[in-house]
């Protein structure tokens, strides 16, 4: 693939993405992995093994590249950072959630004995670990949390062709995201992987770290103003033309106003006449 094409592909995949954070400030780097498309064959074998189907658009992706991965660093003090990760597992590493123990010791709990059998009110559609889901992992979440695409599971054994998808926290809540593999590929662009992104769909919200790389990267779709009713959500809003200034940079020298002209006294006295002089009189 020549250079162009190979350009053109990731600008396609990315849905011009990359160029957006080539050309945000401080952004020091982009790396996109290119991946071969998955064979047709390979997403039967997988579907059969699972005992699911794929949405189509899922397909449609998984036949224009086997996974995805783009990441983004920055610069502080001359040392590369990674900051952002958008990852969307290959057929490969679509594995299946199950309850196992949750611990190599005997008698340990599983994830199914940690799992509230009961559902609560207004998420009538809560996944479960249990034989009522079939729960695929499609993203790690570098460790934060598992993004899952979920299906239902009729009473028959049945497993509907629709799943949905949930972002599993660390203490084991799940959280809605999206109903299509589509939107939450343009909800995981969208946010440019930022760290914990996914936690913006929580009740509890993003930590302090990441809200401070989210209203820096993401002014768009991220409105501080709306953590105004919270008084201890103060968000200190960070410049990053400031933040990531070159230090060889020449500083710009202020220049001088000129003085009065040469026999001229200047007249530093303001005027007694209020109004000669711009300013109102205080009663």
């Amino acid at each position: 693939m020549t250079e162009t094409a190979m350009a053109s592909h990731i600008e396609k995949i990315t849905l011009g993405i990359s160029k957006i954070l080539e050309s945000s400030p401080g952004v020091s780097e982009v790396k996109f992995e290119e991946i071969p498309p998955a064979e047709r064959h390979t997403i039967s074998t997988w579907e059969q093994k699972h005992g699911c189907t794929l949405p189509e658009d899922m397909k449609n992706f998984y036949l224009m590249t086997d996974g995805f991965l783009m990441t983004w660093f920055v610069k502080l003090d001359d040392n590369p950072i990674q900051v952002g990760s958008m990852t969307i597992n290959s057929i490969s590493n679509l594995t299946r959630l199950k309850a196992p123990s949750a611990h190599s010791l005997p008698n340990s709990p599983t994830l199914q004995d940690l799992d509230d059998s009961t559902d609560e009110e207004g998420h009538p559609d809560r996944p479960h670990f249990d034989s009522r889901n079939v729960i695929i992992e499609l993203d790690s979440c570098n460790g934060n949390g598992k993004v899952c695409l979920v299906y239902k599971v009729s009473k028959r054994g049945a497993v509907a062709p629709d799943p949905s998808i949930w972002f599993l926290d660390r203490a084991l809540y799940w959280h809605f995201l999206t109903d299509t593999f589509t939107a939450y590929y343009r909800l995981l662009l969208c946010h440019l992987g930022l760290p914990q992104w996914q936690y913006s769909f929580t009740s509890y919200g993003l930590s302090p770290q990441a809200k401070q790389w989210m209203n820096m990267y993401k002014p768009i779709t991220f409105n501080p103003s709306t953590l105004a009713d919270d008084p201890e959500s103060f968000i200190n809003k960070l410049d990053p033309n400031k933040i990531f200034k070159s230090k060889n940079k020449t500083p710009v020298t202020k220049k001088k106003l000129p003085g009065p002209p040469t026999g001229q006294k200047s007249n530093l006295t303001p005027s007694k006449n209020p109004t000669l002089s711009g300013t109102a009189t205080r009663k």
